[in-house]
């Protein structure tokens, strides 16, 4: 919070802002105006909602500032990924900013709600959101008495997620905390303008495209990507790992393909379980950087912790929960969940090398477990239940210490177990 201190002109909001955030972490099941007030001691929800609709602050400066801090703790942006997704929130009524019925990732269906496009830094050592963009559609956009009403800015216009997409990295550019290579899903990969966008500014990516990409090979042939993929022979298919999870190495079966372009290749993926399902992504690398194999793959690999973002946000840090209708007061709401996020993120990255004990994995299907399987690294959700440890006062610290204890004891026996059972499975044939 003292990095955010110089995003507020009065001490006030300040001191809101820090009772806001401390609510964010804590264990409450709904993190609105109304619960994070009462978390706070405060007699109304006044002052909470003041911080978000009329006090004097700027979130995008509190983005900034999150950013920056992300990018010290996690390490040289050379070895980051910047992920690109979008993530939705289920809304009741008409009234909310860039409110409509669309399609939600949160609810696997269209339904009522908005659409947010984030990007989160993923680093070896760990990853965390930072930046935030709220869609708001073409109908919201073009009616000047809705977004009056919902304090849209005069200046802002129509783009599609792509387009915000691309504003994210351009200021990122700008900040010079952009890493050099992007990934993201279909809505990123499909989009021509974005990836041409990347090229012009010596971006690389691996962006999943859909199975009907048009790829040109090096013998000028111009085909769909599901198509190509059946041009590569058995021995072209190598076993690689997208990084380590909770049950061991994330092994998938890849093969990539040359193209017309020396700077653009063909990355396929299939689960070592169903070599059938196929996955496709388009790689970019900028003339003058060294490619690899084993590069794009890692690169590919970082994909997953936005989704992770996405979840911890919503169910720990209230990504999801404002209950705010106006523009400034969801954008506001945005970025102080960023620097909750943020915090237990950067600090679960700098406990790790400390934190972890784990036995060695099991060597054999048959093998019985040790006695002492150690410990797993403290997570990120584990750093907000020791920070709600030292904040709270009705239970003993020697309590929560040792529940602590026991759920990444709990957690390390079943993370050993899940790779004996991975050992017992019949490799499939690529």
């Amino acid at each position: 919070m003292g990095c955010l201190a110089g995003c507020f002109t009065r001490v006030e909001p300040r001191r809101q802002a820090r009772k806001y955030v401390a609510g964010l972490l804590s264990d409450l099941p709904r993190k609105n105006c109304r619960a994070l007030a009462e978390q706070a001691g405060d007699a109304t929800p006044d002052r909470m909602q003041r911080l978000l609709e009329r006090a004097a602050w700027d979130a995008a400066q509190v983005m900034r500032e999150v950013r920056a801090f992300v990018v010290s703790c996690l390490g040289d942006p050379a070895d980051a990924v910047l992920v690109l997704d979008e993530s939705g929130q289920e809304k009741a009524g008409e009234h909310t900013a860039g409110v409509k019925r669309q399609y939600l990732g949160c609810a696997g269906r269209v339904a009522n709600g908005i659409n947010v496009v984030f990007a989160s830094y993923a680093a070896a050592a760990g990853h965390a959101v930072i930046a935030a963009r709220l869609y708001v559609p073409k109908d919201w956009a073009g009616d000047g008495g809705r977004r009056a009403a919902a304090g849209i800015p005069e200046d802002l216009r129509f783009q599609t997620k792509p387009q915000l997409a691309a504003g994210i990295v351009k200021q990122l550019l700008a900040e010079e905390r952009c890493p050099p290579r992007v990934t993201g899903d279909e809505v990123y990969g499909r989009d021509a303008k974005l990836r041409r966008f990347l090229e012009e500014r010596r971006t690389g990516y691996v962006l999943k495209i859909p199975c009907s990409f048009r790829v040109t090979l090096p013998t000028g042939q111009k085909m769909r990507a599901d198509h190509a993929a059946r041009l590569v022979p058995a021995a072209g298919w190598q076993t690689a790992s997208a990084g380590r999870g909770s049950k061991g190495e994330r092994d998938y079966g890849r093969a990539w393909m040359a193209t017309a372009s020396p700077r653009h290749y063909l990355l396929v993926r299939h689960r070592l379980t169903d070599p059938a399902g196929l996955a496709y992504f388009w790689c970019h690398v900028p003339a003058g950087r060294p490619c690899s194999f084993t590069t794009l793959v890692r690169v590919a690999g970082r994909r997953w912790p936005a989704g992770e973002d996405f979840r911890l946000g919503k169910t720990d840090f209230g990504l999801a929960d404002s209950q705010v209708r106006r523009y400034p007061a969801v954008t506001r709401h945005l970025a102080l969940s960023m620097a909750a996020l943020a915090f237990c993120a950067t600090t679960a990255a700098l406990a790790r090398p400390r934190t972890t004990t784990l036995a060695r994995p099991p060597a054999s299907p048959d093998e019985l477990p040790p006695e002492d399987p150690g410990l797993i690294p403290l997570t990120v959700a584990e750093i907000k239940r020791v920070f709600n440890l030292v904040t709270r006062t009705w239970q003993t610290v020697r309590h929560y210490l040792h529940w602590s204890w026991w759920r990444r004891r709990h957690q390390a026996r079943a993370r050993w177990f899940h790779q004996r059972a991975r050992l017992r499975r019949p490799a499939a044939d690529p």
